[in-house]
């Protein structure tokens, strides 16, 4: 196993009704479902959508990055 690593980033918007927290997790679960060796993120953007004053949606943009597996196992 080599100790030198390649990364590559994506970028993903999530959103939640709940908090910016949430739509982190909901951003990160989705991406993880097809993308293996994720490990790390940066928060890019935060935004909220609102109706009649208050908060409906917290939206954030987040750069995810993870590991690109060896070819040469």
């Amino acid at each position: 196993m080599s100790d030198q690593h390649v990364y590559k980033k994506v970028e993903l918007a999530g959103s939640s009704t709940t908090s910016i927290e949430d739509a982190i997790s909901n951003a990160i679960a989705e991406c993880a479902k097809t993308v293996k060796n994720v490990e790390w993120f940066e928060v890019v953007e935060t935004r909220g959508h609102v109706v009649d004053g208050k908060v409906a949606h917290y939206q954030v943009v987040i750069k995810v990055g993870f590991r690109i597996e060896s070819g040469s196992n």
